[in-house]
């Protein structure tokens, strides 16, 4: 956000940068929706300006940086309020680990297979 709304931060010169910085503006609010109420407005703001494809032209894909920084902002502050109750983490599927010797133990016995499965094809 700070490059595009700090004092001194040119704005971006190709359409490349702007692709870049919309991207990565993107994912901030992703990463900010899931802490924020559904029911906050400044997050279905954000959420519409991100559907939207970036605008052609100079000046208008300008301002939609500035639109997605901003809402960004405003999500920071919706989470950061005092008075709203966080939204529930999104718990994710975490897969089991073997142990590090189970794998070796593994590793192992596909050496030994293929060994013995070589020693036993006939020699021409």
């Amino acid at each position: 956000m700070a490059l595009v709304l700090g004092e001194d931060s040119p704005l971006p010169d190709t359409a490349a940068d702007v692709e870049d910085l919309a991207l990565r503006l993107r994912g901030h609010v992703s990463q900010l929706g899931a802490l924020t109420p559904s029911q906050e407005p400044a997050l279905h703001r954000a959420q519409q300006l991100c559907s939207g494809g970036l605008p052609d032209g100079y000046m208008p894909s300008r301002v939609h940086l500035v639109r997605l920084a901003e809402a960004a902002q405003d999500l920071i502050a919706a989470v950061q309020a005092p008075d709203v109750a966080p939204a529930k983490p999104v718990r994710r599927r975490r897969w089991w680990m073997p142990p590090i010797n189970v794998l070796r133990g593994a590793v192992f016995a596909l050496a030994l297979a293929c060994v013995v499965l070589a020693a036993s094809v006939p020699r021409t």
